[in-house]
């Protein structure tokens, strides 16, 4: 087996310059080196071969017959690198064949998937989605082993190898059924909002939110009800009784729309959150997903607008 190492890959280069201008000046021109450089050139290849390869008749470089029987093989490797260094740096939405992997909520799935799917549809029509649950135990190692390309949801102490870009600013608005008592002032009072139970959305195997911190700072407790770990869950119980529940803001928009909900404005001075995008930095310069977090941040601009239109 030849050792490749110990071979200056460039002489094919040369040759195939040479092969294509048959003179060692035009050959020269076409790689960008010197005239001397490429006399040297054909000297290694001549060496490499053990053969002339190009003999001078009269104006002319003409190839020997050891050079027209390589050159096809000369030819279709350097096509074959050229063909993957071009892949590395482009991507054709149009044409690729490309299947997309990310790790997210139903929740922000539910916002972002009806848009990314028509835009797909339209920019990417053979490209593909898979979906599933973002596991925050785990997700670093899938992005590490490239079994997701990217992860949407609220991160906290990231390794640096895994990058991060906010995609929305979330806040907690309160939810509950049409004409619910709660309302008959037109605003949910801090006593009103503490005297009815309420529903709180948690993968934990306790009944503590955010809210319920907030609350225990001022003295105050409200009744937990029900929990639960499914977003979609929430809609129609919430209809069909007199529990409270708070809820993103993203969210909000599309209960409200599709449910006989109201929103209403919680009594509490809440923090707000970030939901960001999280890929790994050994994926940060391939351009197909760079193509796809581009899309998903224009997604989620219009969603933003969206809400600020809503709230």
């Amino acid at each position: 087996m030849i050792n490749l190492s110990s071979i200056d890959l460039n002489l094919l280069v040369a040759f195939e310059a040479l092969y294509a201008e048959r003179s060692v000046t035009s050959a020269a021109q076409r790689i960008h080196v010197g005239q001397p450089a490429m006399s040297a050139a054909l000297g290694r290849l001549r060496s490499l071969f053990a053969d002339d390869l190009f003999i001078r008749v009269g104006r002319e470089m003409k190839p020997t017959a050891k050079a027209e029987a390589i050159a096809p093989q000369v030819m279709a490797a350097l096509n074959t690198v050229r063909a993957t260094l071009l892949d590395l740096q482009t991507f054709d939405p149009a044409t690729s064949h490309t299947v997309f992997t990310f790790a997210t909520s139903d929740y922000f799935a539910s916002l972002i998937l009806p848009r990314l799917v028509t835009l797909f549809q339209a920019q990417a029509p053979h490209v593909d989605l898979r979906l599933i649950t973002v596991e925050k135990e785990s997700f670093v190692e899938l992005l590490e082993n490239g079994i997701i390309d990217v992860a949407l949801g609220t991160f906290n102490d990231l390794p640096p190898h895994i990058l991060e870009q906010p995609l929305l600013s979330e806040q907690f608005v309160g939810i509950c059924r049409i004409s619910h008592p709660a309302l008959e002032s037109g605003n949910v009072s801090l006593s009103q909002f503490v005297q009815f139970p309420h529903a709180l959305f948690t993968l934990r195997r306790d009944a503590i939110g955010a809210i319920d911190q907030v609350l225990a700072e001022q003295g105050l407790h409200r009744r937990i009800s029900v929990t639960i770990p499914y977003w979609f869950a929430l809609p129609m119980m919430i209809a069909q009784s007199n529990l409270l529940t708070a809820i993103p803001s993203c969210l909000c928009k599309h209960f409200t729309e599709h449910y006989p909900l109201q929103a209403f404005e919680i009594p509490l001075k809440l923090p707000s959150w970030s939901v960001s995008i999280a890929w790994s930095k050994l994926s940060d310069r391939d351009a197909a997903n760079l193509w796809l977090r581009q899309m998903i941040q224009q997604i989620c601009q219009e969603i933003q607008k969206d809400i600020a239109l809503k709230l």
